[in-house]
């Protein structure tokens, strides 16, 4: 929980206010959506499609906790119906939620991508372990650097963290191919290869916004960045990747109720 700078004007604290509420909205009508929908895939992908929801629930709480912690941190007047003001007032922003979200949601979210696809069971056992602890360790590992002002001391915690990363992005990418090339129809297919590729082009988002402070920019512009450049992020890892998981739990659910329609 590092101290707010001061001197924000109204558009940075608005650009950040509006970021977090488009956080909400996003992921609470996700929750609703995924579990609406629950009824209408097989009892195959029911589990994975739960936990998309999972996920996108501790995501709502958790940004209605980060969108209240930065409305109590300022106090935005207008006097005389002139321009608004913003001050500090004292109350500490604390920013750690997005941490303890993502300890929670990212090792989810791996696990939904593995259990959608239907690898044998071994296979979905092992990578779900893999992946699960090698993305708790990334955002373990990347979190003393956020809290730090010193440049040197958050590069490395930056690099650390940057080799969990790095596997698991080289599974994505690479490592499921072969699994996505097997999928019971090219549709679904497609849907896999897009959920897998969204999730890499997601996750590459965060460490540039993590370095938004380790090349110098501070102030409250760089607090601006760092926020809407992360409730975007999150937004697309999450409740976008969220319907893409749908959408192949959807498309393969159809694939085998017409397969079992079909004439012996």
């Amino acid at each position: 929980m590092a101290p707010l700078p001061d001197g924000f004007s109204y558009a940075e604290w608005n650009a950040t206010y509006n970021a977090l509420s488009f956080g909400i909205a996003a992921m609470g009508s996700a929750t609703i959506f995924f579990w609406l929908q629950l009824p209408n895939v097989t009892k195959n992908y029911r589990t994975a499609l739960t936990i998309t929801g999972i996920v996108t629930l501790i995501a709502t709480y958790h940004y209605i906790r980060i969108f209240n912690s930065w409305s109590e941190a300022f106090t935005v007047a207008s006097k005389d119906g002139g321009d608004y003001t913003v001050q500090l007032t004292g109350a500490p922003f604390n920013d750690g939620y997005r941490y303890v979200d993502w300890l929670l949601t990212v090792p989810l979210l791996l696990s939904e991508l593995i259990l959608v696809m239907k690898l044998p069971q071994a296979e979905t056992v092992s990578l779900s372990w893999k992946l699960g602890l090698a993305s708790a360790l990334m955002v373990a590992l990347g979190y003393p650097g956020e809290i730090q002002e010193d440049l040197s001391v958050r590069w490395f915690w930056w690099c650390l963290s940057m080799i969990p990363f790095c596997y698991v992005v080289f599974t994505l990418a690479v490592g499921l191919a072969e699994a996505t090339s097997k999928q019971p129809s090219p549709a679904a297919a497609s849907l896999a290869s897009a959920a897998r590729y969204l999730t890499v082009l997601s996750w590459c988002t965060y460490p540039f916004v993590y370095m938004v402070k380790s090349v110098g920019l501070a102030g409250p512009a760089a607090t601006m960045y760092e926020q809407v450049g992360y409730s975007l992020a999150d937004v697309l890892a999450k409740a976008v990747f969220g319907v893409l998981i749908w959408a192949i739990a959807a498309e393969k659910s159809a694939v085998e109720e017409s397969g079992k329609l079909l004439p012996n």
